[in-house]
């Protein structure tokens, strides 16, 4: 459902790698879909819709502060380029190292490189993507010759035959999941490989769920089928290809038959079969993937299997056919393009290509550019734990939460002499090790540029001013260079500066070899820049045209303009279960959430789906564990353990568990995905292999389960085997659960300092429940159940909390946790509308058949489309319930 036409900000969502246009309407009240953006056409999330629930400065990071204390800006500008000074002068450039974020625009990326590698010296310069989609971009490098995603948006509309690989496409681009199932007709087919059935199965003609990482078994196997066919285009690799021999034989000694590739993958040999059929049939096939891909010990080889077969297809570059991958973050493509990455030069320049290294040292008129890479992510951090690297500035992200072995990484921290943290909010698992702390903008303050996942620029415009001493992080580092002596080099006075300096390098002593390319936008204006429509590089000419797709033509990167194929030998996971450890640990996102919740944490809304952290596990596991549907449990691996709600179902493999990435310590006491997840990494890309984790289950046996809502929020840690924090408008909402009984009255007193004004003890039944007031509002409740399931949901509880004065009859409704007269809803299924299971399944009974019946009728399922698959499942239990007979 497409929002109505509105005037205000045009602006670009900061969540996913899809690239939606927003529009802010004056007041910032409401977020609507931009219906003039090519990326989504006015339809937005559930996370993109609420954005302006995120907005505000509570929990912001409002002043700089240095070991704690407020500082000015130019007092913090000043020790951050000290530290930065005297680090260099006594231990080298390499002493020093930036760790960046693709939530980061791209003019702040831009500066940050040019800083830090230019002037500083330093080669040490990662981001928050190569966790991503470091792995696709090396794939495409060894392939195409630069870091080229070849086809657009409208080839997921065009694809007679789209495969969606490695993506839960349904909950985390659900945008461009609309697009595609939009453009379902007859004759086109879906497949659907995954390890686990996720939403997006819902759209699947066939679904493959292989054993986890043989993804490049299944993709040799198909380079295989396809040397075998009519597909095989002879004369497009004779013209365009080399290496095709090589890969071809890699392939035969991997997957020689399907009914190897069937075994290995642990598939059904004839859906193997039909997967192969449809893609050789089918000229308009297009490969969508993602992490599932990328996130490996071989990500990078993975993407080269699937790349081989459009490859050998011809199927590059052209309407409808191509390999797609698609970014996680916003700006992830932008950080590429400015060489936000360890091992790359900015421009999409090459320190191992000859000419590159010096035609940005020319360029930039840089004194001290590193001569090679630097370190990626994992070992980045073990280089700072280890002491190699003495002073750390960490922009935008919160590696303290993401990044594997994350016991070592906090410890890396811990020892380092000096970390600076850029950041927007105040209190996160890393500003924790900070040594200085600089108040960057937020989004709604910040002015630049982001590229998304077809290459296509938007502009990211400020709609509100900051309330706090925030500034744009490129200004940020402008002054830190300046302050480094660097005048003439930083001598930016906008954004928009910063933009045509980036462009200006793209086009610089470009022949047309580096596909990214801005020359058309070198000499943009001010006004031009701020007017700046969505457009895709490369951007050659004046007017500003865009380009859809690159390589069509069969000319690629490479120097002898031939795609290469890669000889692929798939390599099994690092880690193997084994008698200890016999669960795989296969990590993702879900659909409200975004990466650490530092910002939709803010969002009550996006609480309602799945408010807790939980782990999927298979029946037949389930059981073996002793652990049942909805109790809570363990997973204990090597290095750590994650605590969540037991979500007992088949879309998990049996011998696999799954576990969200979203919570942190500011948000559960231990259910950090990574902890569970070893520092191995892809040889080519340094990304991690966070889809492949190993751990042991165990039921945790609680002596009591609670809930606890607090007007003021106060972290109830104490004597917690499990709690989990979520947001409610007028609240803080915590699950808490122990497997030792506490003293109640002693507790509830203890972390409020006052005793509750209304009680109910039943110490006999393990039983609980007590609330306190000031004034007439509720303060705080507390409700201790021997068990979960007579535990209320504590929606209306937490609605008490928005009262001005609570009357006397709500006052005793409280202890009992949910006012009688009122429906009960159920659980939220539909975010949009927040729409309760209770509500669809009555609205099913009264004769809802379908999903588009069920929209009408509750609007559920008809703006961003991410509940349609649980909608689906509800109509599906309703209808097939038994009626019983009469008599």
């Amino acid at each position: 459902m497409t929002q109505p036409p509105t005037t205000g900000c045009q602006s670009t969502c900061p969540y996913c790698g899809v690239g939606c246009g927003v529009v802010m309407p004056d007041g910032g009240e409401a977020t609507l879909g931009d219906q003039s953006h090519p990326a989504n056409f006015g339809r937005l999330c559930v996370k993109g819709s609420s954005l302006h629930e995120t907005l505000g400065t509570q929990g912001r990071l409002m002043h700089p502060e240095i070991a704690g204390e407020q500082v000015s800006w130019p007092s913090a500008i000043d020790a951050v380029a000290a530290r930065i000074a005297e680090s260099a002068r006594e231990y080298g450039p390499e002493s020093v190292a930036f760790y960046l974020s693709g939530q980061l625009l791209t003019e702040d990326y831009y500066l940050a490189n040019k800083l830090a590698k230019g002037f500083i010296g330093t080669p040490h310069v990662d981001t928050n993507s190569r966790l991503c989609m470091s792995s696709a971009a090396a794939a495409h490098k060894r392939a195409f010759g630069a870091d080229i995603v070849p086809g657009c948006y409208e080839d997921l509309e065009l694809a007679d035959l789209l495969v969606i690989t490695g993506s839960n496409a349904a909950w985390n681009h659900p945008i461009l999941y609309q697009r595609m199932k939009a453009a379902g007709r007859k004759g086109r087919r879906v497949v659907v490989i995954d390890p686990r059935r996720t939403a997006t199965t819902e759209l699947a003609d066939l679904f493959l769920p292989l054993k986890p990482g043989t993804d490049a078994v299944l993709f040799n196997g198909l380079l295989m089928a396809i040397s075998q066919s009519k597909a095989l285009d002879l004369a497009y690799l004779e013209a365009h290809c080399s290496g095709y021999d090589g890969a071809l034989a890699a392939a035969q000694e991997s997957a020689p038959t399907v009914a190897d590739v069937a075994r290995i993958c642990e598939l059904p040999e004839a859906d193997v079969a039909r997967f192969y059929d449809w893609f050789i049939e089918t000229p308009r096939s297009l490969t969508f993937f993602s992490q599932g891909i990328n996130q490996s010990a071989s990500g990078t080889d993975k993407g080269n299997a699937i790349i081989n077969c459009h490859l050998a297809t011809g199927r590059v570059g052209k309407p409808g056919a191509s390999p797609f991958s698609i970014t996680g973050q916003p700006n992830a493509m932008g950080g590429r393009e400015v060489g936000g990455l360890a091992n790359t030069l900015a421009a999409h320049m090459e320190y191992d290509k000859p000419g590159d290294r010096e035609r940005v040292i020319q360029f930039w008129e840089a004194p001290s550019l590193p001569s090679g890479p630097g370190l990626k992510a994992v070992d980045l951090f073990e280089a700072v734990h280890n002491g190699k690297i003495k002073v750390l500035w960490v922009m935008a992200t919160n590696p303290a939460v993401s990044l594997p072995d994350n016991a070592r990484v906090r410890e890396a921290l811990d020892r380092c002499e000096t970390v600076i943290v850029s950041d927007c909010v105040r209190d996160t698992d890393t500003t924790a090790y900070a040594d200085i702390l600089l108040p960057a903008r937020g989004w709604g303050e910040k002015d630049g540029t982001v590229t998304n996942s077809e290459r296509r620029i938007s502009r990211q415009r400020a709609f509100q001013k900051s309330s706090t001493e925030a500034m744009p992080d490129w200004w940020i580092l402008n002054e830190v260079g300046r302050a480094l002596g660097y005048k003439q080099a930083f001598a930016f006075t906008s954004a928009a500066d910063v933009f045509r300096e980036h462009a200006a390098l793209s086009a610089y002593e470009n022949d047309g070899r580096r596909p990214f390319n801005l020359a058309g936008l070198r000499h943009i204006s001010d006004e031009s820049y701020d007017q700046l429509k969505p457009v895709q590089w490369p951007v050659l000419a004046d007017p500003v045209l865009g380009t859809a797709r690159l390589f069509g033509d069969g000319r690629y990167a490479t120097p002898d303009r031939r795609a290469r194929f890669i000889a692929i030998r798939p390599q099994a996971p690092a880690q193997q279960p084994g008698p200890e450890y016999p669960l795989v640990v296969n990590t993702g996102r879900i659909r409200d959430q975004w990466h650490t919740m530092t910002r939709t944490g803010r969002a009550p809304r996006l609480w309602n789906h799945l408010p807790e952290p939980f782990i999927e596990i298979n029946p037949r596991d389930a059981m073996r564990a002793g652990v049942t549907d909805g109790q809570l449990a363990q997973l204990e691996g090597p290095s750590g353990r994650f605590t969540g709600r037991a979500r007992v179902t088949d879309a998990v493999r049996q011998g696999d568990v799954f576990v969200p990435i979203h919570w942190n310590r500011q948000f559960s006491g231990e259910a950090l995905a990574s902890d569970l997840i070893a520092p191995v990494t892809d040889p080519f890309s340094g990304q991690p292999e966070s889809k492949h984790g190993c751990a042991r289950l165990k039921a945790l046996h609680s002596a009591w389960e609670g809930r606890l809502l607090l007007a003021e929020d106060k972290p109830p840690h104490r004597e917690m085997a499990y709690w989990a924090k979520a947001v409610f408008p007028a609240c803080a909402s915590y699950w808490l659960a122990g497997e030792k009984p506490l003293n109640w009255p002693d507790y509830f007193a203890g972390l409020l300092g006052e005793k509750p004004q209304l009680v109910m003890h039943d110490p006999a039944r393990g039983g609980y429940r007590a609330a306190t007031f000031a004034g007439g509002r509720l303060k705080a409740v507390l409700i201790i159940e021997p068990s979960s399931q007579t535990l209320p949901d504590p929606a209306w509880l937490a609605s008490c909390f928005a009262m001005e004065t609570l009357d006397g009859a709500t006052r005793r409704k409280l202890l009992a946790g949910r006012d009688a007269e009122l429906p009960d809803t159920g659980a939220i299924v539909c975010s949009c509308f927040q729409v309760g299971e209770i509500t669809i399944r009555q609205a099913v009974e009264a004769g809802a058949k379908d999903t588009e019946s069920l929209g009408l009728a509750l609007k559920c399922g008809t703006n961003c489309g991410s509940c349609i698959p649980e909608l689906k499942q509800l109509i599906s239990a309703v209808q097939v319930q038994p009626v019983e007979a009469d008599g």
